[in-house]
């Protein structure tokens, strides 16, 4: 680690992306002496409030100059970073998650070959390129199966599920042209996550695995830990973390989709190189938030404990400004606004909520609900 580092009061650091990550990452690190500055093409993003904000696109040598003149260290917001930028910038000054990570997790392709070599189960899988490869991809698979981009699908974009033969002509029309994968369709009870943090010595620690609840593609609920769940399911979440982690000497938090089988296996769906909405309620939720402990992780600060106080649940925002409030008065509330306009799909903030218990929690889950 720089010996820079070692003096916490200069420490500045800087962030590609402006987004809601972002500001949240700032809001933990700002009480630790800490200074930050943004590099985002979207003027007034969220997180311009917490910092000094470079409004241009990545891809500028210029401009990222200026960003990094003057920073300890950078990291950023969301995965979709060009990795030329992240390795540009890591020759000037330490960048974390490392830009492997980026690479990585940005082709789903490379993504599944990565947990495959690890020895970590996940769908079978195709690389599809041409139409005579999906056929021969869905000859090796079968139905059901789900096509998708190999890069930039979020939020259940980029992807189409196949079912019978009748299906193909429209997802290839949709999604045909561009480098894709087709994965088999995992029969799964239930749909989990789990954070892990490392840090720039090889600690680690991990948060408990959470339950999450999609509806088109968008995350709307989190509940941690996730109900019944047992520490053999935890230390198999936990020991597939490790062996990511270790493989991509990995700096900061890491999230994990995976699947739950019928059977209790953990299958991985995906992996996010930084801090992810499926662990928001860690803010009130844990000992220490997921951006605190990113923050910790990457300016060379011990981790701070990941236990939870109690249970803990979040609830995302969409679309439509929320009654604020309504959603106060629900004990155990805790509102956290993005100052983003609202549109449909869009993530205009999150609820978490707080209890002493499972069932006490989810009467107050269902109070939220009703209010959105």
């Amino acid at each position: 680690m720089n010996k820079k580092m070692n003096n916490l009061a200069s420490r500045t650091i800087g962030i590609l992306g402006a987004g809601q990550l972002g500001r949240m990452l700032a809001l933990a690190g700002v009480p630790l002496g800490l200074r930050f500055r943004f590099l985002d093409p979207a003027p007034n993003s969220p997180a311009a409030r917490l910092g000094e904000q470079i409004v241009a696109g990545y891809d500028d040598p210029n401009v990222l100059e200026r960003f990094i003149a003057g920073l300890d260290l950078v990291t950023y917001e969301f995965e979709n970073v060009p990795t030329a930028t992240a390795a540009l910038i890591a020759e000037h000054v330490p960048v974390f998650p490392p830009p492997i990570a980026l690479e990585t997790a940005q082709d789903r392709l490379v993504e599944k070959r990565f947990f495959q070599n690890l020895g970590i189960p996940t769908a079978p899988f195709r690389a599809v390129d041409t139409q005579a490869d999906l056929d021969a991809a869905l000859a090796a698979i079968g139905f059901p199966a789900v096509l998708k981009t190999r890069r930039l699908g979020y939020d259940g974009k980029g992807q189409v599920v196949v079912r019978q033969t009748e299906d193909l002509q429209q997802a290839w029309a949709t999604l045909g042209g561009q480098p894709l994968i087709l994965e088999g369709f995992v029969p799964f009870v239930r749909e989990l996550s789990l954070l892990a943090v490392r840090d720039c010595y090889g600690a680690t620690a991990c948060y408990p695995l959470v339950e999450n609840t999609h509806s088109e593609g968008i995350l709307r609920r989190s509940v941690a830990p996730a109900p019944q769940l047992n520490p053999q399911l935890q230390a198999q979440a936990e020991a597939y973390a490790q062996r990511a982690l270790d493989a991509l000497g990995y700096v900061g938090v890491l999230a994990i989709e995976l699947f739950q089988s019928s059977q209790g296996e953990l299958i991985v769906n995906e992996m996010a190189p930084r801090v992810h909405n499926s662990g928001h309620w860690t803010i009130e939720g844990a000992q220490t938030s997921q951006f605190e402990n990113h923050v910790r992780a990457v300016a060379g600060l011990p981790l701070g404990s990941t236990a939870m106080r109690g249970y803990a649940a979040m609830i995302n925002l969409i679309g439509v400004a929320p009654a604020i409030e309504s959603i106060l008065a629900v004990p155990g509330a805790h509102l956290h606004l993005y100052e983003k306009a609202p549109r449909p799909g869009r993530k205009l903030g999150h609820v978490t909520l707080c209890a002493d218990d499972l069932s006490t929690l989810f009467v107050r889950i269902a109070a939220v609900e009703m209010l959105l």
